[in-house]
Parts: C-alpha cells; sequence; structure tokens
C-alpha cells in the first residue's frame, strides 16, 4: 500500500505522491506524468508544489478503478518482465532491440516474439505512443539500476536538478554531454527542438539507446557517438553553448599516463585520484567564450588534498560560478550528498567573476524544490578561497557567511571573564608547611585498603567505600609525585592502577581538609582547560571577524 504522505487535516483523506500513485499502478512515474497530460479528468492535485504536487488518494483510486487501472498486471510491467527473463542482466541490449523495433517497424532477430508483441500493444494502447514507451522503458532502466546500487546511469533526481540550474538554452545552441549514458542530461536540458546535441559514450548499447532514444522521442540534430572521451575524444573541434556531465567516479585508471601532455589540462594534470578533475577540464576545453558546464561530482572534489593546485587555478581565474551541494539521497547508489559544479568561460579577461556563488541544499528534500532559501546561499569572494586548502564545501562558507559574529564574539568573551573570575576562586589558599613529604611518615597500601573493604577499584580510580576514608583525599594522594613515579613504567606510560600507591594514616578529619584542596585543584584544572578552550575560540573569531568585515575594534 502507499506510504501516506500528507492530510489537509485530522480525520482528512491522505495525500499521495506520483511515484505512490505509480507503485498503486504497477507503473512507472513516467507514465502517471502521461496520465495527468492525456486525461483530462485525472485528479487535480490537492496540495503540495509544482514540482511535487501532492493528490486526494481517494480520488486517485477512484480514477483508477474507472480506467480499471491497477486491478491487473499492467501491460508494461508484462513487458518489463518478458524483458527481464529473455535478457537477464543484458537489459540494455534488449532496450536497444526495442527501441530498433520502434524506429524501423520490423522486429530484430534477437527480439522474442512475446515482447514484440508486448511492446507494439503498449505503444499502441496507450495514446503516447512510441515515445512513451521508449520514456516508460528508460525510466524503469533507471530505477532498476539505482535500486541496485550502481552508478551506471544519471538518476531521474540528477537530471531534475542539472535541468533546472541550467534553465533555458537557446533554440540555437549547441550542448554537449562527453559521458551521455543513455541519453538523460542530454535529452532533459533545452527545448526539444533547435539545439545541436552532441554526446558521446564508452558503452556501445548505451549510446545505441540514447541515439534510438532522441528519435523516438522528437528530439533533433542529435548525435551520439561511441568512445572513451578522455581518451579518444571523437569531437575534438566542437566548442558548445552548454556542457552537461555526470561522469565515471572513482575510476582507478582514467589513462593519466597516455595523456600526460595533453592540452587539455589547461587548469594541472590531475592525479591518478582525481579523474573527475579530468572530466572537469575536458568539458571545460569543449565550451565556446561565455559557455557553461554544469557536471555532477562527488562532494570529496571540493576539498580533497590531490586537486588543492587545480581548484586554486579555476577559482583564481574566476571560471568557477557556483558550486551546489544538492539533497541527500539525489544520487542513484547512495545517500551521501553530491555537488553540481557551474563553469563559464569568460569572454574577455575582464569577464571572469570575483565571487562564488556557494548553495548548500544537503538539508532538503531530494524531490522538493531546488530553489535556495537566502540562508541557504553566500557569495564568497575569490581571495577567501585561495587558502592553503582551497575548500570549496558549500556547507562550510554557507555556515561561515551567516555567523553573527557579534553576539557570538561577545557571548564568548562573556564566558571567558566569568570562566577566568571563578578560576581565581578556585585555586585553593595553601600555607608552607613543615616541609617532611606526607608519604615519608606513617602509610598504608590502598592493596591493603581494599583487602580491608574500604575501597574499590572503580573506572578509572579507586573510591573510598567507607566512612572512614575520603575519596578526594584517596584520589589526591594517588597523583602525588611519589605515587605517580610508582604508576609510570619504565617506557614512561602512566597507568593509575592504584594497587601499588601507600596514602598518608591519618584520622577522616583531617582527610576532609587535604581532600577539600585536592578537589579544588581538580575543579582549578578542568576550569583551566575550559579557558585555554575558549581563549583559542575567541581569538580565532576576532581574527577572521576583524578580517572578514564583520567585526571592528571599539571607539
Amino acid at each position: 500500500m502507499a506510504r501516506m504522505t500528507d492530510t489537509s487535516a485530522q480525520g482528512a483523506t491522505p495525500l499521495v505522491t506520483g511515484s505512490e500513485i505509480a507503485r498503486l499502478a504497477g507503473v512507472t512515474r513516467a507514465a502517471v506524468s502521461n496520465w495527468r497530460r492525456r486525461y483530462d479528468d485525472f485528479p487535480t492535485p490537492a496540495g503540495g508544489g509544482v514540482n511535487s504536487p501532492l493528490f486526494d488518494l481517494a480520488e486517485v483510486q477512484a480514477w483508477l478503478g474507472r480506467q480499471r487501472k491497477g486491478q491487473e498486471v499492467s501491460v508494461e510491467v508484462q513487458l518489463w518482465q518478458a524483458l527481464r527473463g529473455a535478457y537477464g542482466d543484458d537489459m540494455l541490449g534488449g532496450l536497444v532491440d526495442v527501441a530498433r523495433l520502434l524506429t524501423e517497424g520490423k522486429a530484430p532477430a534477437k527480439l522474442p516474439a512475446d515482447v514484440t508483441r508486448l511492446a507494439r500493444e503498449l505503444t499502441g494502447s496507450g495514446g503516447g505512443g512510441a515515445a512513451e514507451t521508449v520514456s516508460i522503458l528508460a525510466e524503469r532502466f533507471t530505477d532498476s539500476v539505482r535500486r541496485a546500487g550502481s552508478d551506471q546511469v544519471t538518476s531521474s533526481r540528477v537530471v531534475r536538478a542539472v535541468r533546472h540550474f541550467a534553465g533555458e538554452a537557446a533554440p540555437d545552441a549547441t550542448l554537449f554531454d562527453p559521458a551521455c549514458g543513455i541519453g538523460s542530461l542530454l535529452l532533459a536540458v533545452g527545448p526539444e527542438q533547435g539545439p545541436r546535441r552532441c554526446g558521446q559514450e564508452s558503452d556501445a548499447n548505451r549510446a545505441a539507446f540514447a541515439q534510438l532514444r532522441a528519435g523516438l522521442t522528437g528530439h533533433t540534430g542529435v548525435g551520439v557517438v561511441t568512445g572513451d572521451s578522455l581518451r579518444a575524444d571523437r569531437w575534438t573541434d566542437l566548442k558548445a553553448d552548454l556542457v552537461v556531465c555526470d561522469p565515471p567516479v572513482a575510476e582507478p585508471d582514467w589513462g593519466r599516463e597516455d595523456l600526460l601532455l595533453d592540452s587539455r589540462w589547461e587548469f594541472g594534470t590531475p592525479s591518478r585520484a582525481e579523474g573527475e578533475l579530468a572530466w572537469l577540464q575536458h568539458a571545460y576545453a569543449h565550451t565556446v567564450p561565455g559557455g557553461r558546464v554544469l557536471m555532477v561530482l562527488p562532494a570529496s572534489v571540493a576539498y580533497r588534498k590531490a586537486g588543492r593546485r587545480i581548484r586554486a587555478e579555476l577559482v583564481r581565474r574566476g571560471i568557477v560560478t557556483q558550486v551546489t551541494a544538492l539533497p541527500s539521497g539525489t544520487a542513484a547508489s547512495h545517500a551521501l550528498p553530491v555537488h553540481l559544479w557551474h563553469l563559464r568561460r569568460p569572454r574577455t579577461l575582464g569577464d571572469a567573476v570575483t565571487s562564488v556563488r556557494m548553495v548548500d541544499l544537503t538539508a532538503g528534500d531530494p524531490d522538493g524544490s531546488l530553489e535556495p532559501a537566502p540562508e541557504q546561499t553566500a557569495d564568497v569572494p575569490l581571495i577567501d578561497l585561495l587558502d592553503d586548502a582551497v575548500d570549496l564545501t558549500p556547507g562550510r562558507h554557507v555556515e561561515d557567511s551567516h555567523r553573527d559574529y557579534a553576539v557570538e564574539y561577545q557571548a564568548l568573551r562573556r564566558e571567558l571573564t566569568e570562566q577566568v573570575r571563578l578560576l581565581a576562586e578556585l585555586l585553593p589558599a595553601l600555607v608552607a608547611a613543615d616541609g617532611v613529604g606526607s608519604l615519608d611518615g606513617p602509610t598504608v597500601s590502598v592493596a591493603d585498603l581494599a583487602r580491608a573493604g574500604l575501597v574499590e577499584y572503580g573506572d578509572p580510580e579507586p573510591v573510598s567505600i567507607s566512612d572512614q576514608l575520603d575519596t578526594d583525599y584517596l584520589q589526591g594522594f594517588l597523583r602525588s609525585a611519589a605515587n605517580t613515579r610508582r604508576s609510570t613504567s619504565a617506557s614512561g606510560t602512566f597507568r593509575l592502577d592504584g594497587k601499588g600507591a601507600r596514602i598518608p594514616q591519618t584520622d577522616i578529619t583531617e582527610q576532609r581538609r587535604y581532600g577539600a584542596a585536592f578537589r579544588a585543584l581538580q575543579e582549578f584544572e578542568e576550569r583551566a582547560r575550559r579557558v585555554v578552550e575558549l581563549s583559542r575560540d575567541a581569538a580565532t573569531l576576532a581574527r577572521d571577524g576583524l578580517g572578514n568585515g564583520a567585526l571592528a575594534p571599539e571607539n
């Protein structure tokens, strides 16, 4: 049963998302989207937003009943099951064969008869034709790969994010994806008609499906070629207005040894561990002046030490315009956040940006709005990014940008002043004694006290369990210089087990007098450590605030 997403009031009918309707009916989200467009009587949204509408569950169930959808296994599900049975792990090969059937009208020799029949039935019965069928199959393939925990294809959430931040593309624009997979990103940006779309993909089946998918969904001017973009660029002379890419990540060998002198490494030759920065520079090399790059990258690319020099050069030249941390769960195979890097090639020397916009959406809903709130953004001057780390993690800069330095500094200053005052009061008043060491007189071992039932070995120190012995007195003398030497091994390791330690024999009144002094010293040491921490925090905050203009000296 669908997970109930929302209710407008107590006792009201629950609201459900498009994904939950798809699960109720046994179809994909694309099919539900097509129903909304095709059927005038499909329930109208009862809540949510433009990007994530919510529907009244009772209305949806009634509509499904009238349409007889969800009452039996749909043709869509039957087709997918037949493909799975015929092609097994080579589902992409099956999708290519179905796409060829829909394009050419003639079934490829490998395509089983039942698959051919079901594909034609789905294409003819739904009203959406070949475009809907290929979109449904592409979405099912994407979902199946995501559930398997693979990054083989770009998730629908990543596609939505890239399309959102790409904005409009001119009808005469050139669009490029050098790792286009099954074409999800390449076909998602820009209008269907007009732009020239170029793609390259190392896997032949993915490249073939992307090309066939483009034709079936009405996209014109699309050319997808097969090959490794880094080792064998098939578009050497191409300059695009917009490059979008979700490149393969964590590849152990992206070809560095063969490409050391490649002219694409304008900002530095990436290390073996920084293949993502090779893809980033490859994409940038294919932009026209004023052209943009939108690249999906793991969050670690923003701070890894090996990529610091290249990041610094990208920032110094004013090429990185924005880094967006997308909501957790946006990527296909894991919940870790991914970043969307925005690059732009300056038209002239004076056209470069002077700050980088940092956008932190990590706390947001991966299916929710992608418009950042003011507190989720920060415009960071280039000079502030060019430190030893060149850390481009948005969260770090957004948090710093929205800090109230004055309030925080005053709070730290007040606490530090109070802690220093208490510190002076805690230091016990001590006077000169007779000079005879306390352990030079009558003493008793802690082991004997334990055998007598006066002490038990606690964690980490022995404690008194008798009103004849004061615990602070006991533990104070355990830390004395003489006992410390007994508890220190030949290797210099100190371990206060107390078994070999000795304490002076004296009455309980004297014990409590010494115990009070030892307890005050213990509290003094603890508060002194807190003063050190506060002092360090206050000095760091003051220095940063003075440097970035958030703080100024008092008149």
